[in-house]
């Protein structure tokens, strides 16, 4: 089976499919595949957070063309699924150079199956986009096509306890995989300053008290399937095993009081009232901490949906109040620009790679402590997250994209966007940038003293820094001796400003490398006049 989810999860949702008892995990882009019974699919639908969806592999072909899809398609006994009297629709992800539109492969997919039935039985099954009994879901992977069966329907983040949202509410995936990346799970106080609708809230709740997230769904695609065990998944649905209790507080707070009512009503609707606090307080009216410690997690606004006169104000206020007011608390703030992490002013412990719908965000956590960092109290003990066996609580896991964009950042000092990460380049720069090959043998330099010995030096090569005016130590150097020449470097290249010539300006600063000069000699057939580089 294969369990989809957002970017950047697949770790979490691998331990979670591990603690439900699943075989063969591995993980891949935006999915997990996994074995296991068909207890385990309805296990996995009930109970996993970080799962979208949940897919039953059944035909696997390869295809060059869309009528070689519809070919493929059409031999297959669809008697074994569908049925005159099901309806079905069919959900198509493509990844392929010959496919280049997901719709027309779903098209294809779907006349095949069509005239299947009619050649068959002269009448065919209907299609069905709002509610469907069967959903098909085809995904084209070059020339790969594999068909699916999707057993969840609707998609998983919709846990059904939402009857009301504000302006850019958090998915309940995503809220989910932020608790569970901390490690938390409810062995403290959890606080939300700025908590919306209350996502952070409810799913903090489920998971401190062990409530299975799909436990207030209306139904699962499965169970309109031809072998539904309804028995066998009651049992399932019914199992209160995993409970635990919960002796601490989830409290939540925002400046609207039209959201604080909107969290109110889903929280109620959670049955989760019990256990969630909620007050209109501003962030920056917070004068002394709700609690002495405990988990502050917060999504603020990044300035794309919810505008923000002053972005980096806001930010800078969010420091300075963890600082002053959250004391011995671990906060965890989610945000997509790197300036406004930089307003917030605190060194971050760990950073997690995220994505929130297609922006590519971070989480940042941040141990609030009194003092200066320095004075910080030494630990004994690293502390415990709570998470299954073998984990490691002060590795930061990332995934693959995650890796690469945590070494963009530190390679260039500062985040950027994934267009901006590649700038077009025209062929011109293209034919620049080519490393200077020449058919003559590498010789070493010579020294100027003795020709027929090869020159040595025991100190390493540093690039002569501006030299002085005459009289103040400066070096005169005599014409005729080129061993005597002064070294003049050139200037650091820059992609974003093109090539740029040698400068006349008195403060312009020479190139250092760590690297030892080549000594290359560029003949006169190769060398390039002096106005083509400087353009």
């Amino acid at each position: 089976m294969i369990a989809k989810t957002l970017a950047e999860l697949e770790d979490v949702l691998a331990e979670e499919l591990i603690a439900l008892g699943a075989d063969n995990v591995e993980l891949g882009t935006r999915m997990v595949s996994f074995t296991g019974d068909k207890a385990l699919m309805y296990k996995v639908n009930v109970h996993c957070r970080t799962a979208l969806r949940i897919l039953k592999p059944f035909y696997t072909f390869k295809a060059e063309s869309a009528d070689e899809v519809y070919e493929a398609v059409k031999q297959f006994n669809w008697d074994d699924y569908l049925s005159l009297d099901t309806t079905f629709s069919i959900d198509a992800v493509v990844f392929s150079h010959i496919f280049t539109h997901s719709k027309f492969v779903a098209y294809r997919v779907k006349d095949a199956i069509a005239d299947w039935f009619n050649e068959k039985y002269e009448k065919r099954p209907s299609v069905s986009v709002s509610n469907p009994d069967i959903v098909l879901h085809i995904h084209v992977a070059h020339n790969k096509c594999t068909l699916s069966l999707d057993s969840s329907g609707e998609s998983l983040h919709k846990r059904g306890y939402r009857v009301a949202q504000g302006d850019a509410p958090l998915n309940e995936v995503l809220a989910a995989g932020m608790i569970l990346k901390s490690g938390w799970r409810g062995e403290c106080d959890f606080i939300d300053p700025m908590c919306g609708s209350g996502t952070l809230l409810i799913e903090a709740a489920m998971i401190a008290l062990g409530i299975p997230p799909g436990i207030h769904r209306p139904h699962f695609a499965f169970e309109k399937w031809k072998d539904f065990d309804s028995e066998l998944f009651s049992t399932i649905y019914n199992d209160d095993s995993g409970a635990r209790e919960f002796n601490h507080r989830i409290m939540g707070f925002d400046i609207s009081p039209k959201a604080i009512a909107i969290a109110e009503k889903n929280v109620k609707n959670a049955g989760l009232k019990k256990y969630i606090d909620l007050e209109v307080k501003p962030f920056r009216q917070f004068a002394e901490a709700p609690a002495p410690e405990g988990i502050l997690m917060t999504n603020p606004p990044y300035g794309e949906r919810l505008k923000v006169e002053d972005l980096d104000e806001l930010y800078s206020m969010i420091g300075e109040r963890l600082k002053h007011v959250f004391p011995g608390y671990r906060a965890y703030v989610l945000s997509y620009r790197k300036e406004s992490f930089d307003a917030i002013g605190l060194k971050h412990s760990t950073r997690y790679f995220l994505y929130n719908g297609a922006l590519e965000c971070e989480m940042r956590e941040y141990e609030i402590f009194s003092g200066k960092r320095d004075d910080r109290p030494v630990k004994g003990a690293p502390r415990s997250r709570g998470r299954s066996d073998g984990y490691d609580a002060h590795s930061e896991r990332n995934s693959r994209e995650g890796y690469r964009r945590s070494q963009r950042a530190n390679e260039t000092g500062e985040e950027k966007s994934r267009d901006e990460y590649r700038p077009k380049r025209s062929d011109d720069d293209r034919n620049r940038d080519k490393p200077f090959k020449s058919d003559r043998p590498f010789k070493p330099r010579r020294s100027s003293s003795n020709p027929d010995k090869p020159f040595r030096s025991d100190t390493p090569f540093k690039s002569r820094e501006r030299s002085a005016p005459r009289g103040e130590g400066r070096r005169e150097v005599r014409s005729g001796d080129p061993g005597d020449k002064p070294f003049k470097s050139r200037e650091r290249f820059s992609r974003e400003e093109g090539r740029g010539g040698r400068s006349d300006k008195p403060g312009a600063k020479s190139f250092k490398s760590d690297k030892p000069f080549s000594g290359k000699k560029f003949s006169d057939k190769d060398a390039k006049p002096r106005d083509f580089r400087k353009k």
